[in-house]
């Protein structure tokens, strides 16, 4: 057997319910909701209860969904089942932080509030649309953003799918545009156009505030969602430079491949990344982790 990776989940797929499970089976789940709810007081029960529309906003979604990725990868190493490596996706990639030991599980909570605080603000001040496009090369999605003004591609996310992020008035002519390529475009349920340059402030006030924070080297591998590598360097950039820049995850899971991974363990919320990694190399193992049947099911 190879290595294995656990990925941890982004915005996106997050339900009322979320974490419940593994909050009532799994000691080291429940530690993780207890100290979100000492930070900021009501996260479990927004998780467990909150409705969709609470959810959905992103100063709600960010802790909440870093709650039930972390717990979950706690309640699969409790199991016995350690990984080589992580990754998440955008702010799955703060969760990562946390289990790789860079950041306390408490620092890299309270970075997370602070991320869903200031995205929240820049999406408000510099309104966007996201769409994702299917069925088209992300070459071709690149070139059909070049037509249009302050149109960029955000996350690369497989072969045949890439996210784009735009101003809301560019939003419909540019899924006309891909239909025409012979892709496919669906807007995004989404609050702001993130990991482009409409999160530009985001990114500069995440970077002031991490700027008392300690970083440790990480004791696990992690990579990147900028550079697609693992974290070497100047770590507080790393974190800004992913607000405001593409996610490679596409990259990510093949430099993960190319590293020796052949399981994936999807922790957090949905299965998102699990359909991803199958369409990027269908060879390997993908599990995903979102409460206690998919807990009890796992076995390597």
């Amino acid at each position: 057997m190879g290595k294995i990776a656990f990925v941890f989940s982004g915005q996106g797929a997050q339900y009322s319910g979320m974490g419940k499970e593994l909050y009532e089976l799994s000691p080291a789940a429940k530690a993780v909701f207890d100290m979100a709810d000492e930070v900021r007081n009501g996260t479990s029960a927004q998780c467990f209860e909150g409705t969709t529309e609470e959810l959905c906003k992103t100063v709600n979604t960010q802790p909440c969904v870093f709650a039930a990725d972390l717990a979950a990868a706690y309640a699969v190493l409790e199991k016995g089942i350690k990984p080589d490596c992580v990754a998440g996706f955008s702010l799955g990639e703060i969760a990562a932080l946390a289990f790789s030991k860079m950041l306390s599980d408490k620092q890299a909570f309270e970075l997370v509030c602070k991320r869903g605080e200031l995205m929240d603000k820049a999406a408000t001040e510099n309104p966007g649309a996201m769409a994702a496009v299917m069925k088209i090369t992300p070459q071709q999605v690149e070139e059909i953003c070049a037509e249009f003004d302050k149109t960029y591609p955000v996350n690369y996310n497989s072969p045949a799918q890439t996210v784009v992020a735009t101003t809301s008035e560019n939003a419909d002519a540019f899924c006309e545009a891909c239909k025409a390529a012979g892709g496919r475009a669906k807007l995004l349920a989404v609050s702001g156009a993130f990991h482009s340059p409409f999160m530009a402030e985001a990114a500069n006030g995440l970077y002031e505030y991490m700027e008392n924070i300690e970083f440790s080297d990480p004791q696990i591998q992690i990579y990147s969602d900028y550079t697609a590598k693992p974290y070497e360097g100047d770590y507080k950039a790393l974190v800004k430079a992913q607000v405001e820049n593409p996610v490679k995850w596409q990259t990510i899971v093949e430099n993960m491949i190319n590293d020796g991974v052949d399981t994936f363990i999807e922790v957090g919320v949905g299965k998102t990344l699990t359909g991803l990694i199958k369409r990027i190399n269908s060879d390997v193992k993908a599990y995903k982790v979102e409460n206690a049947s998919d807990l009890e099911a796992l076995k390597l």
